[in-house]
C-alpha cells in the first residue's frame, strides 16, 4: 500500500475528534456531548481487507443535526414547488388568499371543499367534479379557491381560469387549439370560474364545448363556478348550450351556495367604518 493511499485510507476512516470527545471502555471514539460512539468496528472480513477495524459513524446528535438539514432542505425544495405550481395555476394572485386558513366561516358549504381534498384520490380516479353554482357573491369562486390551493399545497398541478381568458389565449396561441387545449388537459384538476359569463358567439360556444369534452374524454375532474341556475342548466336556449350543459352536469355534482351575498357585506362593513371615521372626525 503506498503512502498517499495509506493517508486517504486513514482519512476515510478516521472520525473527526473534538475536544471534549473520549475514547470508550471499548476503545472507539465517543461524542462527549450526547456520548454516543463516533466509530464503529467494521465486520471481521472489511477489516482485514481494509487493514483497519473501524470507520466513523454518526454519533446522536450529528444525526440530529443531519436530518434536520435535510427536514430544512425539503421543506425549501416543497416551497419551491408549491410557489412554482401557483404562479403557473393562478390567473390572480388574489386567489393565492383564498385559503381554508383566511376562510371567515361564512359559506356553508366550505365542508364540500374540505371534502373534495380530503377525497382527492378518489375524485380523480372516479373523474368527480363540483358544479358550484348559486347567487352572486356566495363565495363559490372561494370555495374553488380553497380546493386549488388545498391542492398544490399537496403538490398537486391545478390550473383555475375563465373561458374570457381561456378564448382570448386560444385566438392569441401560436401553438394551435388542439395543443393548448391538450395542454389544459394535462393538469390533474381544471377549474373554470365564472362560467356562463364569457361571449355567447358560434366560435367561443364550439371552444367552450371542446375544452370541457376534451376533459371529460381525458378522464379527468373538472370544477365550475357559475350564477346560472339549474333551471338554465337544465333547460338550455338552443343546442350548442345543451351540448355543454349537458356535458358539465355528466361531469360535476351541482352544490348550490346559500350564503349571503359576501360582496354586499363587505361594501356595508366599508361603508358603516367610513361614517365611523367621519364621526370621529367631526367630533374633533
Amino acid at each position: 500500500m503506498t503512502d498517499d493511499f495509506a493517508k486517504i485510507l486513514d482519512t476515510m476512516t478516521a472520525a473527526a475528534a473534538e475536544p471534549e470527545d473520549y475514547t470508550g471502555e471499548d476503545g472507539l471514539l465517543y461524542c462527549g456531548k450526547c456520548r454516543t460512539p463516533k466509530e464503529a468496528f467494521f465486520p471481521a472480513d472489511k477489516a482485514a481487507l481494509f487493514g483497519r477495524d473501524r470507520h466513523p459513524a454518526e454519533c446522536d446528535c450529528q444525526r440530529a443535526q443531519r436530518m434536520e438539514r435535510e427536514a430544512a432542505e425539503q421543506r425549501r425544495k416543497h416551497l419551491d414547488t408549491v410557489e412554482d405550481l401557483k404562479r403557473r395555476g393562478f390567473t390572480d394572485p388574489a386567489m393565492r388568499e383564498w385559503t381554508f386558513e383566511n376562510d371567515n366561516g361564512k359559506c356553508p358549504q366550505m365542508e364540500n371543499a374540505r371534502f373534495y381534498v380530503e377525497h382527492w384520490d378518489t375524485m380523480r380516479a372516479e373523474n368527480i367534479g363540483y358544479l358550484l353554482w348559486g347567487g352572486v357573491g356566495t363565495g363559490k369562486s372561494y370555495l374553488a379557491g380553497c380546493i386549488a390551493n388545498a391542492l398544490m399545497e399537496k403538490e398537486i398541478p391545478v390550473r383555475m381560469t375563465n373561458f374570457a381568458l381561456i378564448l382570448n389565449d386560444l385566438a392569441a396561441s401560436f401553438e394551435g387549439r388542439n395543443e393548448y387545449i391538450d395542454r389544459l388537459c394535462r393538469y390533474p384538476l381544471l377549474i373554470i370560474d365564472d362560467f356562463g359569463m364569457e361571449r355567447g358567439t358560434e366560435y367561443g360556444l364550439e371552444q367552450v364545448y371542446n375544452v370541457i369534452d376534451s376533459r371529460y374524454r381525458s378522464r379527468k375532474p373538472l370544477i365550475v363556478t357559475t350564477n346560472l341556475t339549474m333551471d338554465e342548466l337544465e333547460h338550455p336556449q338552443d343546442t350548442p348550450h345543451a351540448r355543454i350543459y349537458d356535458r358539465l352536469l355528466e361531469m360535476c355534482v351541482p352544490v348550490l351556495l346559500t350564503g349571503a351575498n359576501f360582496r354586499r357585506e363587505t361594501a356595508q362593513t366599508k361603508f358603516n367604518r367610513l361614517k365611523e371615521l367621519k364621526g370621529v372626525a367631526y367630533a374633533r
